[in-house]
């Protein structure tokens, strides 16, 4: 089992309760595809470096899960066609 880290952009348009249920469909992704979360942080809403879809604010997550090699590629293409996720990338952690 490798360990991953996911940062997830949601729109800034989106109420709490919005988020928290992309959030949570992000999360059901990652344990539907064989992957076990092992936390999540909250960054709150942040500036963006540059203007994406016309917003300049957005909020930020951050999911830590572990998984086989093959669920980040699964959990992207999942998670690239909702609309709540603006950006996101997934990477793997270095082994200490």
């Amino acid at each position: 089992m490798n360990k991953y880290e996911l940062a997830v952009v949601l729109s800034a348009k989106l109420e709490e309760d919005e988020r928290t249920a992309a959030l949570d469909k992000v999360k059901a992704y990652i344990e539907r595809f064989g992957g076990t979360v092992t936390g999540v942080e909250d960054a709150g809403k942040k500036r963006l470096a540059y203007e994406i879809q016309k917003m300049r604010e957005a909020y930020y997550y951050f999911i830590k899960f572990e998984s086989e090699s093959t669920t980040p590629a699964e959990v992207e293409d999942a998670i690239r066609i909702m609309e709540e996720v603006i950006r996101f990338l997934c990477v793997r952690e270095d082994e200490d």
